[in-house]
């Protein structure tokens, strides 16, 4: 043989080899035989055994542990520190919870109603009745054993004919009518110990995988406490919430005036024409806690002069605070809004992340001396030339001066309106805080959750791509950081609110997905991304869309119109009402 056919390539015919080789990302490669479970290769790779594995990623799409192997891999463990795999371990835990409560609550329904900030599902039983000791003893101990037993949790594929067929004969019609809307023609179901549920995403492959977990009673239900994802070993202490529980019971309140408890009653509720009665009272539940706020505001002059609004990205704050204003204008009150980033320091002085990028959500990143200098002198009566931050350039301008008078109140929106530094040097009496988010309250089901980050993720893709020329995979790729931001500098400081204001619209998924669905379709395959954006299409087929038509119904100074587009008050600044100084203020 020459030394030239030694270096061409050799291809011959083989037999296909029974085994297939898995590839992790530190280099190693696994091989077992072909239709092997992921969770096998997981588990020869020996990895550590916190954060614990709960999924993997094959040839980068999310795949359950018993997914069989069936060709050569990259397999990417995923893990109860990351989004995915959290909600993987929350989805399995209510399962193994369900079917616990079936065994020693015979006759009952458990449903999981919302989430807790320190990692828990508050949950109740139909019947109305608090579970007495006994009864959640009885429960946890019945998960333990579920969990010691180590058994299988198996997804069963049914054609959605025999799906909705055998939830009709359980008399859960409420699943029975939403699937009935689905477009494939089968649907997986999971099983544990003979009991059959939907959930709304990947299992674990067993239940010896769920043995954090903890139950405790809480106002007339019960906790099912999980760890987060920031401490995935973990429980967090338990924090009561009672304002927050209280938001979620009215918003559940709230849906029962509509008629529109779940996604399925929404849906029929669209398809029977009553787009717009759902539309109407929404917001006019809204403006009923808008007037509240108003009210409570007016009874605390002439102490409160400085109106803090904060709350999480897509929360709707710019729109809330304008509609604050004109509720403030009919009490007589007369309001000036200030944008707390035109206090942000010159970009070179902007503190920066362990990355080294700019923090821009630091509160170190806003001037806080001379945002207080500048408050006490507004409040003094006195006049101030306001800063004007120019975002294209990176530094603080001078904008217009501005002198209020005592009938005046300063509203303040930003990130970091009730962090206490930043009024640390004003009277008490005089800051009034408010936090702003959306709670969402409808649910898919009795166990499936609308996670209320969706619905504010959802609200951001559609706003960023309308308004500042962000794809879908930009503002996707920056979530994280969002989140992460969002849980350093805004979540710790909620409870010191005077007041929350829910700004969840019980029709807005529907309204959403009309304009974010073409937005998710464009992220490109293969990306992480794109794990995202399918999870996110997979969550609104349960929602039937808007019509153009009906978007219309929409009011012009609706939340929604921040994000959707077509908003009233884009141009509505509430100090040009007052430029001649009628109330003792001026502004030039």
């Amino acid at each position: 043989m020459t030394a030239e056919m030694m270096n061409e390539p050799i291809v011959y015919p083989t037999e296909l080899r029974p085994t297939v080789q898995a590839r992790f990302p530190d280099g190693r490669v696994l091989e077992g035989r072909r239709g092997t479970p992921l969770e096998a290769f997981i588990m020869a790779a020996q990895l550590p055994a916190e954060p614990r594995v709960v999924a993997s990623l094959m040839n980068g799409r999310l795949r359950e542990l018993c997914y069989p192997l069936p060709e050569d891999a990259d397999l990417a463990p995923v893990t109860t520190a990351t989004n995915d795999g959290a909600r993987i371990y929350r989805r399995s835990l209510s399962f193994l919870m369900i079917v616990a409560a079936a065994e020693v609550l015979p006759n009952q329904v458990i449903t999981i109603l919302h989430s807790m900030p320190f990692g828990g599902y508050y949950c109740e039983r139909d019947d109305g009745r608090r579970l007495t000791d006994a009864e959640l003893s009885a429960l946890h101990q019945r998960m333990t054993e579920l969990v010691e037993a180590d058994l299988p949790i198996d997804n069963v594929r049914l054609p959605l004919e025999e799906a909705l067929a055998f939830f009709r004969g359980q008399s859960d019609l409420e699943k029975a009518d939403l699937f009935a809307r689905r477009r494939k023609a089968y649907l997986t179901l999971y099983e544990l110990k003979g009991l059959r549920d939907y959930f709304h995403g990947f299992m674990v492959p067993r239940t010896g995988y769920l043995d954090l977990f903890s139950l405790c009673h809480y106002n007339d239900g019960f906790i099912l406490q999980f760890p987060r994802r920031s401490w995935p070993g973990v429980l967090q202490p338990f924090e009561d919430e009672p304002r927050l529980a209280q938001i979620f019971q009215n918003y559940k309140d709230w849906l029962t005036i509509m008629g529109v408890g779940n996604v399925t009653s929404l849906n029929e509720a669209l398809a029977n024409g009553r787009s717009r009665e759902v539309i109407l009272v929404a917001e006019a539940l809204h403006q009923r806690q808008l007037a509240s706020i108003a009210r409570d505001i007016a009874n605390r002059q002439p102490a409160a002069r400085l109106v803090a609004v904060s709350g999480p990205t897509s929360a709707g704050k710019t729109t809330f605070a304008k509609r604050l204003a004109l509720q403030l204008l009919a009490q007589g009150i007369y309001p000036v809004i200030i944008s707390l980033d035109d206090y942000f320091v010159d970009r070179e002085n902007t503190p920066r992340d362990l990355t080294g990028n700019f923090d821009f959500e630091a509160l170190e990143a806003v001037d806080v001396n001379l945002f207080q200098a500048d408050m006490r002198r507004l409040m003094d009566g006195a006049e101030v030339v306001m800063p004007r931050y120019n975002f294209k350039t990176g530094r603080r301008e001078l904008g217009p001066p501005l002198q209020i008078g005592k009938d005046h109140v300063i509203i303040v929106e930003g990130i970091h309106g009730l962090n206490p530094r930043l009024t640390a040097n004003l009277p008490p009496s005089a800051t009034y805080r408010v936090f702003i988010s959306a709670f969402t309250q409808l649910n898919l089901d009795k166990h499936n959750r609308v996670p209320t980050t969706d619905t504010r993720l959802l609200r951001r893709i559609v706003r960023d791509a309308a308004h500042r020329g962000y794809t879908a995979t930009q503002t996707i790729g920056r979530w994280s950081s969002v989140r992460r931001g969002e849980k350093n500098h805004i979540f710790p400081f909620q409870n010191s609110a005077d007041v929350f204001f829910n700004s969840a619209l019980v029709y807005e998924l529907s309204a959403l997905k009309l304009l974010a669905e073409p937005l998710l379709l464009q992220v490109e395959a293969g990306t992480r991304e794109r794990l995202e954006s399918n999870r996110l299409m997979a969550f609104l087929q349960w929602f039937e869309p808007m019509s153009p038509v009906d978007l219309q119904y929409i009011a012009g100074d609706s939340i929604l119109r921040e994000f959707i587009g077509g908003s009233i008050l884009e141009t509505f600044h509430p100090t040009h009402w007052y430029a001649t100084g009628s109330a003792g203020g001026r502004i030039s």
